[in-house]
Formats: C-alpha cells, sequence, structure tokens
C-alpha cells in the first residue's frame, strides 16, 4: 500500500478553498546569515495551527453518510486531535479523540472548542493505540490514526504540492527540502509531491533526538523502535517508530534524516519569533534548528523548509525567549 502523486492531486482538489493556502515567506536576515536562498512554508499559519487540518479533512470528508453517523475516534497528543475535531465540526461528524494527560494545554483547549470529547490517557503505562481501538469497537466508530494512513498521507502531501508550486511562481527550483518528521505522515506525503514534481531536490527529514526512529531505521535497514518513555520537547514527533505506510515511501524517497536537540530547538523557536516574526512550536521549528545549527551544508544553495505547526504553551514560549534572548 503507498501513495501516488494522483493521491496529493486528489486531496488537494478535495480541501481546496477550505485548508488554508498558507505562505511561503522569505527573510532576507536569514538568507545572509546562511549564505543561501531560503524559503519557509508557514503551516503555523494553517486552520488549528498546524498541518494536521490538511489529512483531516481529506480523510474524514470520503466517510460514506453511513458511517459519518457512527463518529470517528483518533489518538493524538494535540495537532491531529485538534485537526481531526475541527474538520469533524466543519462535516457534522462527532469525533472522540483519546490525548495523553500531558500534552500541551493549548492543543487540550483547541480541541475541546472544537467539541471534541476528549480521553485522557497516561502516556507512559497506557496504550492509546488500545484505548481508541476499543473506542471504535464499542461504537462503531471510524478509527483514523495520526499518519499510517493513504488519505491522511495523501492530504499532508498537499503541503508539498503547494511548496513547489509556489516556488514554481517566482522561478526556483529547490536544492533541499527539509520538513519535520514524527511518524512520518507530512514527511512521506510531501516526498511524494515534490519528488514528482521536482525530481532532482534532495529530501531531508529532521528529528527530535531520542525519537529519531527514521534515522535509526535507514541506519538499519528495518523498521526500528526507540524508546517510547524518553523525554522530548517536541511533543508533536514522539512517535516511537515509523509507520508501516510511510516508512515505506520515506525509504525509498527522503535522501538524507537529521536529528536537533531540545537547546537546538528553543533556540530556533526564540530566532523564528525575532526575526521571522512567527511563533512556532518545538516540533514545527526542527527544520530550521537543522539549518540554523549547520546540520546540513547549504551554502549557496535554495532550500525550502517547513514550519509544521504553532502550537506551543506560553510557559515553554516564554521559557525559550528568556533562555535566548540574541539568538
Amino acid at each position: 500500500m503507498t501513495v501516488s502523486f494522483e493521491d496529493v492531486k486528489a486531496a488537494a482538489k478535495r480541501i481546496e478553498g477550505i485548508a488554508v493556502k498558507t505562505p511561503l515567506l522569505t527573510s532576507l536576515y536569514l538568507n545572509q546569515l546562511l549564505d543561501a536562498e531560503i524559503f519557509f512554508k508557514a503551516e503555523n499559519l494553517q486552520h488549528m495551527g498546524a498541518f494536521k487540518f490538511r489529512g483531516a479533512f481529506n480523510r474524514l470528508s470520503q466517510l460514506s453518510v453511513e458511517k459519518r453517523k457512527h463518529g470517528v475516534v483518533a489518538f493524538s497528543s494535540g495537532n491531529h486531535a485538534q485537526g481531526i475535531a475541527y474538520a469533524a465540526k466543519l462535516l457534522n461528524i462527532r469525533a472522540t479523540i483519546v490525548m495523553p494527560h500531558d500534552a500541551p494545554e493549548i492543543k487540550k483547549e483547541g480541541t475541546k472548542k472544537q467539541g471534541a470529547t476528549i480521553i485522557f490517557y497516561d502516556r507512559h503505562n497506557e496504550s492509546r493505540e488500545e484505548i481508541a481501538a476499543a473506542i471504535a469497537a464499542d461504537s462503531g466508530a471510524v478509527l483514523v490514526p495520526a499518519y499510517d494512513d493513504v488519505d491522511i498521507i495523501a492530504g499532508q502531501g498537499s503541503c508539498g504540492l503547494e511548496l513547489i508550486q509556489q516556488l514554481q511562481l517566482v522561478n526556483v527550483e529547490p536544492d533541499y527540502v527539509l520538513s519535520p518528521c514524527g511518524g512520518g505522515g507530512l514527511m512521506s506525503g510531501v516526498a511524494t509531491a515534490v519528488k514528482a514534481l521536482s525530481p532532482k531536490t534532495q529530501l531531508v527529514g529532521v528529528e527530535p533526538q531520542n525519537f529519531d526512529d527514521h534515522m535509526r531505521s535507514r541506519q538499519m535497514g528495518e523498521r526500528v523502535r526507540v524508546d517510547s518513555k524518553a523525554t522530548s520537547l517536541c511533543d508533536s514527533l514522539m512517535a516511537p517508530t515509523p509507520g508501516e505506510i510511510t516508512w515505506a515511501i520515506n525509504d525509498r524517497l527522503v535522501d538524507e534524516f537529521l536529528v536537533v536537540t531540545d537547546l537546538d530547538v528553543m533556540h530556533a523557536m526564540s530566532f523564528a519569533f525575532k526575526y521571522l516574526k512567527l511563533v512556532v512550536e518545538p516540533g514545527g521549528v526542527v527544520a530550521l534548528a537543522a539549518l540554523l545549527q549547520k546540520k546540513i551544508d547549504i551554502k549557496n544553495k535554495r532550500v525550502a523548509i517547513i514550519l509544521s505547526g504553532g502550537n506551543v504553551d506560553p510557559t515553554i514560549f516564554t521559557r525559550c525567549l528568556q533562555e535566548y534572548p540574541n539568538p
């Protein structure tokens, strides 16, 4: 099972006029600092503050009338939760979301405000998959995975499709496209679109330290599971292992994986606020963090990065600004 470029184009058409066509921005200061031409896709300005709405609406909009009657159930630390909740609200579908107790408050509030029912669990001692599966079995609700689903991946791929189309308008073919990489849904969708439209472009996935499951899987030649009890500031990228579908795509299309630390992320969040005038959450800023820490040589290159979300608790955001006042 895989995702084709035709799937991505169909998803883009399905969400057209509903999802935000997020801007592709540039910064003279960033370009001068890194001696490169850099473009950033601001998915933190998407509905509910993250790219996840794309896949959520693409998936839910295709449910039959009968399936919609039974509702949907999903598990997420926040951004998928909010995307599903808002898509369900637009489509008049009942949504139940399984979320960890320690999910950021801003993501809990965003999910609740869209009318979804939240079931909390302990991410260290309980299985969200089992809880969601039990709810689906009891209620008949459709279980909607966060990333390992063809329609979810195709929806996320519309971000990559837009990115390349926006670059084409200014006659730019990127040398690199960097994307955050958690379970791999965004990365695999973006890779599918980018490689179809710009085959020479190098795809780079960026992961947080302790949850570098894609990098380890590449090194081992098979899907690897990391310690799910490890910690990371990047709550949205804490998938312990790549999805089956996402890994099959990413292993084939993604050229390289990079890893950044929490300190790298905090520095990048402060940088984005001060110089790009954007609020970006920890998991959403990892691609920028990789550039700022010079994890890859981009001198004189054209580079596009995805800022995948902006849902960060004020306490964490304030801490980043205080610890890195002059990033």
